[in-house]
């Protein structure tokens, strides 16, 4: 947690949980303290995934930080999804 402090985490963390709850189609299901906590799962998920090619995760409070959080947001809801047999549909 040396790059963002803990507010950095929790707001970058919500963003991004909440984004992916939207394009996944979760975001009905979730409430605010879910969507921060699956944007920092998220977002180690996603820097673990880019650092098998090399590159950096989360690098502070920034735009690209912003974008691994959400790949892994969205990676885990996916793999929750599948798990627990919920699809995704837009008319709900």
């Amino acid at each position: 947690m040396d790059a963002m402090g803990i507010i950095g985490w929790i707001i970058l963390g919500g963003l991004a949980g909440w984004v992916a709850s939207k394009i996944t189609g979760n975001d009905a299901r979730m409430g605010a303290g879910m969507n921060i906590v699956v944007g920092i799962i998220g977002a180690f998920i996603g820097g673990w995934i880019l650092s098998l090619f090399g590159t950096i995760g989360v690098s502070g409070f920034n735009i690209w930080s912003f974008l691994v959080a959400l790949l892994g947001a969205i990676v885990l809801l996916v793999i929750v999804n599948a798990v627990t047999g919920r699809r995704y549909h837009p008319n709900t």
